[in-house]
């Protein structure tokens, strides 16, 4: 046979079959149906001449044995009848992969591919590892006639727990004494500073603005008996009260310092309360004794009222009086210091890993990050790898309060710390730990046990909107369900329409009345006091305070971006901004406010809230008349009401607005249209004149009535907050 012939013969003969395949496969019903090859004959009798020919045809039947077949509409519609309905709760959570939700379901990944036919995904680009947006995934659970709930943080069990805590307490036979922490507490300008400056023979006072102290410094003061005292000078103003309440929870005792001619004053009292929570003792310095209007047995009687009750009235509180400027009785204040001291036998285990607390911490140039810290025990040296907070450091250098380099510090004893990587903040606990390694790990907990509290805030609070913006649709729905959808869709565009249309100044304008703030500062501790004033912030419906940022250090360009991006205003509190800073924010329009003292500072925060307040209007009364007689006048077909007056105080004039009043109520205001005098036009009638007048609306007279003349002025509203100065 020609062989030619046979192969055009074996093309003919495949493409008949290739045919009466897709004649079947068109014809199709049952779902996901396979082909079914065609075999013309067991062994076609071209196979045995030409076997390649063969394992072509076998090939090819292979290939369209594993075609699926192409569904309908009709079959699409069977497939989504078939999702089986489990009634039951699945744990999901973001980012979860087919195959894993899946598994939590408990159901194969041909069902998830089935309810995914619901979405608008190409599922020809899905695989069993790929990753499902968190609407998908629940609506293909709520499509399986499944629950879906939040997956709980599981992995907080699971994950060990790598922090640091302290050591148990010590064998009291290796504790050694320790100087005694001393926290001079009182009233702003009673002499806390003073009194310092004169037993540390330094002037500080003098460099503070304003002569009031700005944050907390740590000293140690050598008395000439060869005594030691840690002193902890807390600021005395307001502003850092809880500063100074932290401030008592490290030290041992409290020098309450009392103006002998102002006695007993409000921070006073608070500084009092702050020594009982910690259960320190007291010691009682009544200053400025050398002024002749002194008076200090007034003021241990008045601090009776507050269960302070002094040594000769059977208490158990020293009382010395002093003069601070003078350095008067000083020595006998540090000796009471010191004998209270040793009835409290102050001891620390000065061995083993290392325990403090910071005190002051900011950023310096030079140094970097840096902490002033009171170390409680243990003897911290160079090297030494410590944690505080979310941030550890591997000490480079100490210095302590004259700035002098030192070696080591034991127990009682303040040192300024260098090797931060970040910056700690004021009051967090400072352990000592084996080694960087082990450093990483507490900060790598204690920075994830925080995430996992803020994504359960956040949680909570996301689940509280959407039941609150449920309820309002559900509502929103309740008042149009009588309506059909045309209906409906006119009536939201119609009351969307002003927002849609509002453009990007039109939207500002709508805002005005929010002030969005930058807070910089130059230690922790004065950034935390300025934040703890703005929290008692609460006239929300005046003008909204947004805090947007805050943190320490000179003004920085970042931070001009910021107030240019939520419109605002940078706060700057003992730092400072470069000329190219504020040649940047003059550009860009922005404000800086740099203040050395924190209530200027507030006081300027609020005027410029009060700035972001809309003016109200307020009326300014110029003139009063009464009606004494009514009649009226014909104006073409009209007939207008005219009243007949006389001035009683002040003067009308008629360019000015009008109010009528009957028996106490307004019943009209404008302007008038005419005010005559002996039948002549006029615009100014004075005290004891008699007038005709008539108004702008046609409003019949009443013999009593009074005419109020006034004018509108706008006045700046101010804030009712009250930041407590």
């Amino acid at each position: 046979m020609n062989r030619g012939l046979i192969l055009r013969f074996e093309n003919l003969v495949q493409l008949r079959g290739a045919c009466r395949q897709l004649r079947t496969l068109s014809y199709r019903k049952v779902n996901r149906a396979q082909w079914k090859p065609v075999q013309l004959s067991a062994h076609p009798m071209w196979s045995v001449l030409y076997p390649q020919l063969w394992q072509k045809d076998k090939v090819i039947s292979i290939a369209l044995s594993q075609h699926r077949h192409l569904a309908t509409k009709e079959e699409t519609k069977k497939k989504r009848k078939k999702i089986p309905l489990t009634r039951g709760e699945v744990e999901i959570r973001q980012k979860m992969t087919i195959e894993e939700l899946a598994r939590a379901m408990g159901k194969d990944i041909d069902h998830i591919y089935e309810a995914l036919l619901y979405t608008d995904i190409d599922l020809d680009s899905l695989e069993p590892d790929s990753i499902l947006h968190e609407d998908h995934i629940k609506l293909v659970v709520k499509k399986s006639g499944m629950k879906y709930k939040s997956a709980k943080l599981k992995e907080e069990k699971e994950r060990e727990n790598t922090d640091a805590v302290k050591r148990p307490p010590a064998d009291p036979a290796v504790l050694t004494p320790r100087p005694p922490v001393v926290t001079i507490l009182g009233h702003v300008d009673h002499g806390k500073t003073t009194l310092l400056d004169s037993l540390r023979k330094t002037q500080v006072a003098s460099m503070e603005a304003g002569g009031i102290t700005q944050h907390i410094g740590a000293f140690l003061v050598h008395l000439p008996s060869g005594e030691k005292i840690t002193f902890l000078d807390t600021p005395g103003h307001a502003a850092f009260s809880a500063m100074r309440a932290r401030g008592t929870h490290v030290t041992d005792i409290v020098i309450l310092v009392v103006a002998a001619e102002d006695g007993v004053m409000q921070q006073t009292i608070e500084s009092i309360q702050h020594a009982k929570n910690a259960g320190v003792p007291l010691i009682l310095a009544i200053n400025k004794c050398d002024k002749p209007e002194a008076d200090p047995e007034r003021v241990k009687k008045e601090l009776l009222a507050h269960d302070v009750v002094c040594e000769e009235f059977g208490g158990d509180v020293q009382a010395v009086n002093i003069s601070a400027l003078k350095g008067e009785n000083l020595m006998v204040l540090a000796e009471a210091t010191v004998a209270l001291a040793e009835m409290l036998e102050l001891k620390a285990d000065s061995t083993g890993l290392v325990e403090g607390t910071v005190i002051e911490s900011r950023k310096d140039k030079g140094k970097g990050p840096v902490t002033t810290a009171i170390i409680q025990r243990g003897t911290l040296r160079k090297g030494c790898v410590l944690v505080a907070g979310k941030t550890w450091a591997k000490v480079r250098f100490m210095f302590d309060e004259n700035g002098k380099a030192v070696d080591a510090a034991s127990p009682g004893i303040p040192v300024e710390i260098m090797g931060w990587k970040e910056v700690p903040s004021a009051g967090d606990e400072i352990l000592e730990v084996e080694s960087e390694q082990r450093a990483h790990e507490v900060v790598a907990w204690r920075t994830y046990v925080e995430q996992q509290e803020r994504i359960k805030r956040d949680v909570e609070v996301i689940e509280a909107k959407q039941k609150e913006h449920r309820m309002e649709y559900e509502k929103k729905q309740e008042k149009l369900a009588h309506l059909t959808w045309r209906q409906k869709k006119a009536v939201l565009y119609k009351a969307n329409k002003h927002l849609m249309f509002s453009k990007p100044k039109e939207r500002t304008e709508m805002d005005k009345n929010v002030l969005s703030v930058i807070v910089k500062g130059d230690v922790d501790g004065s950034v935390e006091a300025i934040l703890n004033i703005l929290d008692s912030y609460d006239a929300d419906d005046e003008c909204k305070l947004d805090i947007i940022h805050f943190g320490m250090g000179d003004i920085s360009e970042t931070d001009i971006s910021l107030a240019e991006a939520f419109n605002g205003v940078v706060f700057g509190f003992s730092v400072k901004a470069n000329e190219s800073i504020k040649q940047l924010a003059a550009k860009k329009g922005i404000k800086i406010k740099l203040h050395n003292i924190i209530y200027k500072l507030i006081e300027d925060l609020k005027d410029e809230l009060n700035s972001r307040l809309p003016p109200s209007v307020a009326e300014n009364t110029i003139g009063e008349a009464s009606v004494l007689d009514v009649f009226s006048v014909t104006v073409g077909k009209n007939k207008i009401p005219v009243a007949g007056c006389r001035v009683q105080k002040g003067l009308l004039d008629k360019k000015m607005k009008f109010k009528l009043i009957r028996h106490g109520d307004v019943i009209w205001k404008g302007s008038l249209s005419s005010l005559k005098h002996h039948k002549d036009d006029v615009q100014v009638i004075k005290t004891g004149m008699d007038c005709g007048l008539s108004l702008d609306k046609c409003i019949e007279f009443n013999i009593g009535d009074e005419l109020i003349c006034y004018e509108e002025k706008e006045v700046q509203q101010t804030t009712s907050w009250d930041p407590g100065f």
